[in-house]
């Protein structure tokens, strides 16, 4: 059986594509894994609280008009978590202790029984396009849809 140069040629033109995805996939599974970057544990109301303005900076300058956005949520109290407790011991004696979860990898964790979400005392907005009345009540709007606040505790502010 003879092989024809030209049958070759064509295969290879005609999966070259492929074979170039399956050699930069391979390039890619050599690499290093690169810097390891340690992160300072942060309570979990900071993250969380962090995450909404950054959400809501994304979201708000999307609206027509706005610009460009920042937010600020002043908060009154943080998420809580409670965990799940048992309690032992008689009348007298009563001991409550958290309820521990192992995992696949022998690491205990506590069983989170409810989580609230963090309460807000007011917003304050800063946009380019807050000159526009239009654009002030989609904001205002949207942060009370988001946060759960009155529109009286929402204050929108034109950008310098």
């Amino acid at each position: 059986m003879a092989i024809n140069r030209e049958e070759i040629r064509a295969f290879f033109k005609k999966s070259r594509a492929a074979a170039l995805v399956l050699l930069c996939g391979v390039f890619l599974m050599c690499l290093p894994g690169g810097k390891k970057e340690t992160q300072v544990a942060q309570p979990a109301g900071e993250v969380r609280e962090q995450t909404m303005e950054a959400a809501l900076e994304e979201i708000l300058s999307q609206v027509a008009g706005a610009g460009s956005v920042r937010v600020l949520l002043s908060g009154q109290t943080s998420e809580i978590t409670r965990f799940q407790t048992d309690e032992t011991g008689d009348g007298e004696n009563l001991r409550q202790e958290t309820v521990l979860i192992t995992g696949d990898n022998r690491v205990q964790t506590a069983l989170v029984r409810q989580t609230e979400a963090p309460t807000y005392r007011g917003a304050i907005i800063v946009c380019q396009g807050a000159d526009s009345p239009a654009v002030r009540l989609a904001i205002v709007k949207a942060v009370a849809a988001a946060t759960g606040l009155t529109t009286n505790r929402i204050t929108v502010l034109k950008m310098k």
